[in-house]
């Protein structure tokens, strides 16, 4: 016999389970974030004090030319090494979100289509109209999301790709020398 109750508890079983899913990403990715952090916290730490010993040793204006391009050089590289990691971190995540909302959709409309069926099944004489319309809902639905998904991937591919492109102009851009002493 066909109970709707029963279907509807599966699909808010399998909802439960992907929000736990989902608070476990996201424990993940905080807990990678914030290990990055303390990591830079510890490198502007210890770039803190070498600045500070390299900028008491300075002797002539020479000197002080060169140890800033050195110290502007180095912040610079801890800047984009930072920002690496953060944009890693970052674009992990939303492949991992979009894959468990992928899959989260896969089985919601499976489950959804089960349930239209086994309704089409026992519904009463004269409602064929209504169940076409309801499987009709189903479909338009399910391609209108894999559209949206297709297209989602496509920003994020390019978005990805001029990160990266950008990344890499950064890192190879050259850092100020500073002036010549007079």
């Amino acid at each position: 016999m066909y109970n709707a109750t029963e279907q509807l508890a599966e699909i808010n079983k399998a909802g439960y389970d992907n929000a736990v899913k989902l608070a476990t990403l996201s424990l993940e990715k905080a807990e990678r974030l914030t290990k990055l952090n303390l990591q830079a916290a510890k490198v502007a730490l210890e770039q803190g004090v070498y600045s500070a010993n390299a900028v008491a040793g300075i002797k002539d204006v020479q000197e002080f030319v060169t140890v800033r391009a050195k110290l502007t050089e180095a912040g610079v590289q801890n800047a984009l090494g930072y920002s690496r990691g953060v944009y890693q971190i970052a674009s992990e995540a939303q492949a991992d979100f979009s894959a468990l909302a992928e899959e989260a959709w896969a089985a919601y409309t499976k489950g959804v289509a089960a349930w239209v069926e086994k309704a089409a099944k026992n519904a009463p004489a004269g409602s064929d109209m209504a169940v076409t319309a309801l499987k009709s809902t189903v479909a338009a639905t399910t391609a209108a999301f894999d559209q949206l998904s297709k297209a989602t991937k496509q920003v994020v591919s390019f978005a990805d790709a001029s990160v990266r492109a950008a990344a890499a102009n950064a890192a190879k851009a050259p850092t100020p020398k500073g002036r010549k002493a007079a």
